[in-house]
């Protein structure tokens, strides 16, 4: 599944490149390893191709953000440069950015698999929530709550059985 954007992309220009910087800021990894974790912030329903990350991750290699390391059999675990570092702290707001353009697609790519029968249901309660004609006192809150609670519940049962 590809979720895309108003430019008909995934990830908005650099975006990968960023995510692949700020993912081994975190720790050192191995491209397999970015690939199955970018798959699971998509809950599966995106999974980068091995020719988009490697040659993002040869390419910050080359422009020293990342050092590689070989380990046997011919694998190679990527960490993040001092450059890379400075790079990171130096595009802050870009990171920032990128962060809250990949949740929106990971959500979007999830909602594109809901059948259109529960994404309808789902906006009538977002509406329904949204333009509620009485007064948000204390009383209603729990009353609305405790139906949707109770709403979640059921289908989370279901699912089980």
């Amino acid at each position: 599944m590809r979720a895309t954007s108003s430019t008909g992309r995934l990830l908005g220009h650099g975006d990968l490149r960023l995510l692949l910087l700020v993912l081994i800021e975190q720790q050192p990894r191995h491209g397999y390893e970015l690939i199955r974790l970018i798959a699971e912030m998509f809950h599966g329903h995106y999974t980068p191709s091995p020719g988009a990350i490697y040659p993002t991750l040869t390419l910050l290699e080359e422009q020293a953000l990342l050092r590689a390391t070989e380990e046997p059999g011919g694998r190679k675990s990527y960490a993040l440069a001092p450059a890379g570092k400075r790079f990171l702290a130096d595009h802050a707001e870009s990171v920032e950015a990128m962060w809250l353009r990949t949740r929106h697609a990971a959500r979007t790519a999830a909602k594109m698999t809901v059948p259109p029968p529960v994404r309808h249901a789902m906006e009538a309660v977002k509406h329904a929530l949204l333009t509620h004609p009485k007064a948000w006192n204390s009383a209603e809150a729990r009353r609305v709550a405790a139906l949707l609670e109770r709403a979640a519940a059921e289908i989370a049962h279901a699912s089980e059985s």
